[in-house]
């Protein structure tokens, strides 16, 4: 009896804790009683904005420069406000040495920076260091539901692999809303599999100008194809920097023999001419895919072009394509990291654009949520 007496006075107290929590929310909604049903779901008019992240987790992969970073460097001359953020805090989702860790921020730095991101027109910067990112994170945390949370694929994917995965890793999509509204980004570039992340971050952005003040845009994405680019030696899977067989993507750092050694090993099939069949031969239209994307070549073309080669020759032409791109981004990546000085001084002046900008967009968030 004294159990369910203790469980019905918890029930009872939930119950008005949520009473209070709707009461407070319908206050929230009907303080501008003159507000329309289209006025509380716009979103802010706001000039062009790009951001991006990548997490610092090791080297960039080929796929990676081909559908995500070289886009990156494009929409440099389009856009006169573009973001580009390692993003620190969405790595220690799942454990990380910091020492490791400290290098890659700066590895994914020089890379960044060696593939053509320019660090005077492009505000580049490392994530921890805008403190904003968490205190915004907070706020849109507590207009997000659990099963709002929950819908997301990625908690389901990747605690299946993590033992005892923490809150961090069911949370980090608020974070990304948070880097993308933090600076109230108009465009993101995304590949398929975060787009729902992406309206995750539109979502609440329109929850926010509900519910509070219409402040964030409505942010769109510029979706990659990075499912062009597969692994090496499974072509059913994308490249990926998690594999943990290194012959299954090409590293932006490999040199000219690794490179032309992981190529001659990419599975293929037994058919001794060359044609373009994803479905059917999809190690060889992995290679075709990837001369595709170097040299901006329909793969049809390049079969037409290249159809007398056998497969061996062929790769060793895929493999001369592949080091015309990797072998300057490797030189100009060595020399940068050989000055790690530089590259500190690149990412801190990045902190303090970033935070200059960040600083006050939050100033008008707290100021509408009440927190100023």
């Amino acid at each position: 009896m004294r159990d369910d007496f203790i469980m019905a006075l918890i029930m009872n107290n939930i119950l008005k804790v949520k009473r209070v929590f709707r009461c407070g929310r319908r206050y929230l909604l009907q303080r501008n009683e003159s507000a329309t049903a289209e006025d509380l779901t716009k979103f802010a008019e706001c000039p062009p904005c790009v951001f991006s992240g990548i997490q610092p987790t090791g080297v960039p992969h080929l796929g990676n420069y081909l559908c995500a970073i070289r886009k990156w460097v494009d929409m440099q001359q389009q856009y006169d406000r573009m973001f580009v953020s390692i993003v620190d805090l969405h790595s220690i989702t799942v454990p990380q040495d910091p020492a490791t860790l400290r290098e890659n921020i700066l590895v994914m730095a020089a890379c960044l920076m060696a593939c053509g991101i320019d660090h005077e027109k492009t505000i580049l910067f490392q994530q921890s260091t805008v403190a904003y990112h968490t205190e915004l994170a907070w706020i849109l945390g507590c207009l997000c539901t659990l099963p709002r949370l929950s819908k997301l694929p990625q908690w389901k994917e990747k605690s299946k692999v993590v033992k005892d995965p923490g809150v961090g890793l069911y949370t980090y999509p608020i974070l990304q809303s948070a880097d993308i509204l933090l600076y109230k980004a108009t465009v993101v570039p995304v590949g398929e599999d975060q787009i729902i992340h992406l309206e995750l971050s539109q979502d609440l952005a329109r929850a926010f100008n509900r519910i509070y003040s219409i402040i964030f845009p409505y942010a769109k994405p510029l979706i990659g194809d990075v499912s062009k680019v597969r692994c090496l030696k499974d072509p059913a899977c994308k490249m990926s920097k998690s594999n943990p067989n290194p012959m299954s993507r090409i590293d932006l750092q490999d040199s000219a023999d690794l490179v032309a050694t992981k190529i001659k090993k990419s599975v293929t099939d037994s058919i001794r001419l060359l044609s373009y069949d994803p479905q059917e031969r999809p190690g060889v239209a992995n290679l075709i895919n990837m001369h595709s994307l170097i040299t901006n070549t329909r793969p049809e073309d390049i079969v037409q072009e290249f159809g007398n080669l056998n497969k061996v020759q062929y790769k060793e032409k895929v493999t001369e394509f592949i080091n015309g791109t990797v072998q300057p981004i490797n030189k100009e990546m060595t020399r940068l990291l050989s000055d790690k000085h530089y590259l500190h001084t690149v990412l801190d002046t990045g902190m303090n654009r970033a935070s200059e900008i960040a600083e006050v967009n939050m100033k008008e968030i707290k100021q509408a949520v009440g927190l100023r």
